[in-house]
């Protein structure tokens, strides 16, 4: 078996020095080829990179990747005397522009996890947000210092549980006495996804989530994206919180806002996967009311020129309001649906094209006016071409039946570049 990392150049350092600094090789690590910072033994012998070697193991590999050896054991034994002379190399070579690599932090134990964790159930209990802000701080710690340390905590089958029910006991309490523990536990929650179901209920309860679209309103940005972040994961874990959403004051405005007034894409992307599980409730005052807000001029406009993600998630939202007669009304009646759809067939991903196709078929079915529009920006040539390179049965079904309705208008008609939108005026 080759290994990609074989190929990689050493690593070596220039400095205000003409004359390059090499090295030496066995600074380091066999896998990146780079001054290794932790370094550690294994079963086989051979020293690597804590953080090198711990990847190539997780990624399901039991071999040395040297020797190529079936490791007895999963043991990593920190190799002290290479990396004290590690940093006597960086010392002495300062002018070169090379840094000294810091002693590394003993990585966190399971039994260390355990007691935090039982700590922050107490002070729960307790209601003690003083104790219980100490405990959450040292899981921070350690969750920063390493990736290994975050698994440790995540390993751990009690952790997302006593997180989140502190979380739920102390927005219950109080809101505003409690923001900072409040806080740093939707900080540290954010590694602990998927949830279980014990922290889904926590999370999930009438307190959490009034807490949740507080902290949406927030003008901290970090908090805001850890907010939409555990409240996406919750309702992708399970539908049944989306109903207790939508009867939040306001949540429906604050998540219109992050999409009319993108912050970032952290934060855009969740909110319209939200918007799109509460708008397929089949609550009509949920959809009615976005779609008042102007939701899908938004969206169309936001398609134009939207990254990959974003673009897929828009177009899933404009499918799924099309579901209604109101929302087909407003789509249709806005001048960019049609040749933004159209355009999207075949130029983002197949679950855009799906997405595209089913919004069309929609639009289209019954109304010979759509028809011809459709037909005018290309919809016929590109569904045809859709049929030709393959697609899934669902969208091949509804393409078919579009290029059914569309065929008998095809003579004379004049086509529309549906890709310049210049030359495209709303009607409102």
């Amino acid at each position: 078996m080759v290994f990609s990392w074989r190929k990689k150049k050493p690593r070596s350092f220039n400095g205000d020095k003409k004359k390059e600094l090499e090295i030496p090789r066995h600074f380091l690590c066999p896998i990146t080829l780079d001054l290794m910072k932790d370094p550690v033994t294994l079963s086989s012998g051979i020293t690597y990179d804590r953080e090198s070697i711990e990847k190539w193991l997780d990624d399901g590999n039991f071999t040395c990747p040297v020797s190529n050896q079936v490791l007895r054991s999963f043991d990593q034994i920190p190799n002290h005397s290479l990396r004290k002379m590690i940093q006597d190399w960086c010392v002495e070579n300062r002018s070169y522009g090379v840094e000294r690599i810091p002693t590394p932090r003993i990585p966190v134990s399971s039994a260390e996890v355990s007691e935090v964790l039982f700590s922050i159930m107490d002070s729960t209990r307790r209601l003690d947000r003083c104790a219980c802000l100490d405990s959450l701080h040292k899981l921070k710690k350690w969750g920063l210092e390493s990736e290994r340390n975050k698994r440790c905590m995540v390993a751990n089958a009690a952790a997302a549980g006593a997180i989140a029910a502190a979380f739920d006991a102390f927005a219950g309490e109080s809101v505003d006495k409690n923001i900072n523990v409040l806080e740093e536990i939707l900080f540290v929650i954010n590694w602990m996804f998927p949830l279980t179901e014990q922290a889904q209920r926590y999370i999930g309860s009438q307190a959490s989530l009034h807490c949740i679209a507080l902290f949406l309103k927030s003008e901290d940005l970090s908090l805001k994206q850890n907010a939409i972040t555990v409240l996406a994961e919750l309702l992708s874990c399970n539908q049944k919180y989306t109903q207790a959403l939508t009867t939040i004051d306001g949540i429906n405005k604050t998540l219109f806002h992050f999409i009319n007034k993108p912050i970032c894409p952290s934060i855009t992307k969740p909110s319209l996967t939200l918007i799109y599980d509460m708008v397929s409730l089949s609550n009509e005052n949920t959809t009615t009311e976005f779609i008042n807000m102007g939701l899908i001029p938004l969206l169309l406009e936001i398609m134009i020129d939207s990254q990959k993600a974003i673009c897929e998630k828009a177009l899933a939202l404009i499918d799924q309001l099309c579901e209604t007669e109101q929302g087909r009304g407003f789509a249709y009646d806005d001048a960019l649906a049609m040749p933004v759809l159209v355009k999207k067939i075949l130029r983002v991903s197949e679950l855009a094209t799906e997405y595209s196709v089913s919004a069309i078929w929609k639009l289209s079915k019954g109304d010979e006016k759509a028809l011809m529009e459709a037909l005018q920006f290309g919809a016929f040539q590109k569904l045809l071409l859709l049929i030709q390179v393959g697609c899934n049965d669902k969208t091949k079904e509804k393409a078919t039946e579009l290029l059914k309705l569309l065929n008998p208008y095809r003579p004379g008609l004049e086509c529309i570049d549906s890709l310049d939108f210049k030359n495209i005026k709303r009607s409102f």
